[in-house]
């Protein structure tokens, strides 16, 4: 199997080590790989529970390493869930 081929994969664990406070992986986890359009995705809810699909191109993965492409990604979701309206602030 090439490299390119290859399966990207993350650990509950290591998903974890990511996420804000107060955040958690949504139902069974485990995340997916979605070898055709060569991504891995796991959703994850925030202390609102608002559900949220982190998503990490294979390509970034391969381009600043496993770990850092899995932090841009979740810190990409996190300023979206910010920015985000709630039932309070209208």
């Amino acid at each position: 199997m090439s490299e390119n081929a290859k399966p990207l994969v993350y650990t509950d664990l290591e998903v974890r080590s990511f996420l804000p406070s107060g955040w958690g992986i949504h139902g069974r986890g485990g995340g997916r790989w979605d070898a055709r359009e060569r991504r891995w995705s796991i959703e994850v809810y925030d202390g609102a529970d608002n559900v949220w699909t982190i998503e990490v191109a294979g390509r970034d993965a391969e381009r600043s390493g496993r770990h850092e492409a899995l932090r841009h990604s979740i810190e990409r979701i996190e300023r979206r869930a910010l920015g985000r309206k709630s039932v309070l602030t209208g």
